[in-house]
C-alpha cells in the first residue's frame, strides 16, 4: 500500500496543477471576450449617440427657423389687409383696354373730324333730329332728367336709366300696355352724357380706326340717348339686348305696331340705313310725341324724311 502513495500524490498534485492552469487561461479567456464586447457595446452606444445628435441637429435647426406665436399672427394680420389678386384684377376688367397687339392710336379731337357736321339750334325740341350730321351742342344736358319706373336688364342707380320727364311718362305707359298683352320688356341703355359717348367712341377708335368706328358708334354729340328721349329695349328674357336677334320677336314686332301710339317710333327701320346712317335697330325707341310718330308711322318714312332733310352720310 505504501508503495503506491507516493506517485498517485505525485499524479494528484500534478493533475491540480494542470486543472487550475486551464482554469486561469479560460478565465483569462473569458475576461477578454468581455471586455471585447463591453468595447463593442461602447462603440455601439458612440454610433448611436453620432447618429441621434445628427438628427436631432436638423430638427432643432427646423425648429429654430419657424415662427413664434406672435409672428405668425403678425404674418396673417399683413395678409389680410394686403386685396386679394381677384380685386385687383376685377379693377382690371372693369377698365379693360384693348392690347397693345390691337390697339390703335386715338385720333382726337374725335368730334371735329368731319367738318360736315352742324350742331342744331333748338336742341331741347321734342322733336329734335340728332343724327350723324346733325349735332347737339358738346355741353347739352336735357332739363328735367328722371329715372324711369320700368325693369331693366341690370341693377342699380345709372345715368342709363334716366329720360327726359316727359319720354319717361310715355315709356312707362308703353311697358304697361305691353305687359296687358302679354308682352314683357326690358330697358337696356337711356340717357348717355356726352362725355360717356366720347368715351366709347374713343375706345371704338383705339381699336378700329376713325372710319370704321364712326360706321357703328355715334360721334359724340350725335348720339340720340344724349337728347334724353331714346332708349334700348329688349324682351322680357333679357337676351338679344341691342344685337340682331331680338328682330323677329314677339317683342319686336308688338313695338313696330304700338310705339307710335305712345309717341315713340323706330328710328332706325329695315332698309333706311342710307338715309339715317344706321342699320335696322328694331331695339331702339326714339320719343317724338304722338303727332309727330303716329305721321311717321302711318307713311314708314324716318325722321329725316319727315324733316325734308339730306340723307345721311355713311
Amino acid at each position: 500500500m505504501k508503495k503506491f502513495t507516493i506517485p498517485v500524490l505525485a499524479l494528484i498534485i500534478i493533475s491540480g496543477c494542470q486543472i487550475r492552469h486551464y482554469i486561469d487561461e479560460n478565465t483569462k479567456i473569458s475576461n477578454q471576450s468581455i471586455k471585447k464586447d463591453e468595447k463593442e457595446t461602447n462603440n455601439d452606444h458612440n454610433l448611436d449617440d453620432q447618429k441621434t445628435s445628427k438628427d436631432i441637429a436638423p430638427a432643432n435647426e427646423k425648429q429654430s427657423n419657424l415662427k413664434k406665436p406672435d409672428e405668425i399672427k403678425q404674418s396673417n394680420t399683413e395678409i389680410q389687409q394686403k386685396p386679394p389678386s381677384s380685386e385687383k384684377e376685377s379693377d382690371i376688367a372693369v377698365n379693360e383696354e384693348p392690347s397693345d397687339s390691337t390697339k390703335k392710336p386715338v385720333e382726337k379731337p374725335v368730334e371735329n373730324k368731319d367738318d360736315s357736321i352742324q350742331v342744331v339750334a333748338q336742341p331741347n325740341s321734342i322733336p329734335v333730329l340728332v343724327n350723324k350730321s346733325l349735332s347737339l351742342p358738346e355741353n347739352f344736358v336735357p332739363k328735367n332728367l328722371v329715372y324711369l319706373d320700368v325693369p331693366f336688364i341690370f341693377l342699380g342707380k345709372s345715368e342709363k336709366r334716366m329720360m327726359r320727364k316727359e319720354a319717361a311718362t310715355a315709356l312707362e305707359q308703353l311697358f304697361a300696355g305691353a305687359k296687358e298683352e302679354g308682352v314683357t320688356l326690358l330697358g337696356v341703355s337711356a340717357y348717355r352724357s356726352y362725355q360717356t359717348q366720347k368715351a366709347l367712341f374713343e375706345r371704338y377708335v383705339s381699336i378700329d380706326g376713325y372710319e370704321k368706328a364712326r360706321t357703328y358708334s355715334a360721334i359724340p354729340g350725335t348720339s340720340e340717348h344724349q337728347t334724353g328721349l331714346a332708349i334700348d329695349v329688349t324682351g322680357g328674357n333679357g337676351k338679344c339686348a341691342a344685337e340682331d336677334c331680338f328682330a323677329g320677336t314677339v317683342e319686336a314686332a308688338w313695338l313696330e305696331q304700338n310705339a307710335a301710339e305712345y309717341g315713340f317710333i323706330i328710328r332706325y327701320p329695315k332698309g333706311k340705313d342710307k338715309i339715317t346712317g344706321y342699320k335696322y335697330e328694331p331695339w331702339h325707341l326714339r320719343y317724338v310725341g304722338k303727332d309727330v310718330a303716329i305721321d311717321v308711322a302711318a307713311k314708314g318714312i324716318t325722321l329725316e324724311e319727315y324733316f325734308n332733310t339730306l340723307p345721311v352720310s355713311n
